[in-house]
């Protein structure tokens, strides 16, 4: 069997109906020598036939990887879903967020040895995120600021993520002010760099949990590339009730021990090392 190029890994928990609208804009895009790894963070028996159904329509490799519902675990899930990726380049993004046709072959343009890359998103409201159906994915009409506009979007410098292409694009992705991490939404990487920080740490919950590992690949000596204009896809709205004070404080001191005692390979990863 030949190798395939790419693993798309797609963290979920219990939003179908979203996930769904993102399985669709892999179906279309230009790009197609990839997998689709489902992180699966505890969904329901629904999430579940949504992959089902989708995986029988496309011909595209699609694996559903579950544990039991614990809580804000999606760092091991991500884990596990790395172990099963079958490509040597992953790119890691979320159920909420869905990419446009040139999404994968703008990441495979780009990866490099000794880099990950790092992408943005555009933030939609909810009536808009409700309004975007199988056939505007096709048509890549969500990624069309006249049809977004005609939708009650907002004029705004972030529009530039939708409409900047070429050349500006990349003066965009040079000049921006915000630093190129490891974004769980949009981000891409060697799965050997990945393993050599041993993934996730397992103890983080929300909050960085996804940038403390590219502050760890940071301190292993690789590079971040910047593609906040570049590698496009739009966030559907969402509630967050996972979401607690807590969980941010305690990552943002496992970020800060990373950072200060320069952490390269977490004992609370893939591997669970013992000092």
């Amino acid at each position: 069997m030949q190798s395939i190029e790419i693993s798309v890994v797609i963290s979920t928990y219990n939003n179908p109906e979203w996930l769904q609208k993102v399985l669709w804009s892999y179906q279309y895009q230009t790009f197609q020598d990839f997998e689709i790894v489902i992180a699966d963070d505890g969904s329901t028996e629904d999430t579940k036939k949504c992959i089902d159904a989708f995986s029988k329509t496309v011909s595209l490799p699609t694996k559903h990887v579950w544990h039991e519902d614990d809580g804000f675990q999606k760092t091991k899930i991500l884990n596990k879903a790395l172990l099963q990726c079958d490509a040597d380049y992953v790119l890691f993004t979320d159920g909420d967020c869905v990419a446009r046709a040139d999404f994968l072959q703008t990441h495979i343009d780009h990866r490099e040895q000794g880099y990950f890359l790092s992408g943005g998103y555009f933030k939609l409201p909810m009536s808009i995120s409700q309004d975007i159906s199988k056939h505007d994915i096709e048509l890549q009409s969500c990624f069309n600021i006249d049809w977004l506009k005609s939708r009650g979007l907002k004029s705004s410098f972030k529009n530039n993520k939708i409409t900047a292409s070429g050349s500006f694009a990349k003066f965009l992705n040079r000049f921006t002010p915000t630093t190129a991490t490891w974004n769980g939404h949009n981000s891409s990487g060697w799965k050997a760099d990945i393993l050599a920080v041993n993934g996730f740490d397992e103890r983080m919950q929300y909050g960085g949990e996804d940038r403390e590992l590219g502050e760890r690949m940071f301190n292993n000596g690789i590079k971040a590339k910047q593609l906040r204009y570049s590698a496009i896809c739009v966030h559907l709205d969402h509630a967050r009730g996972y979401v607690k004070p807590e969980m941010i404080k305690k990552n943002r001191a496992i970020r800060d021990t990373t950072k200060t005692q320069r952490v390269i390979k977490t004992p609370f990863g893939i591997e669970k090392l013992t000092n």
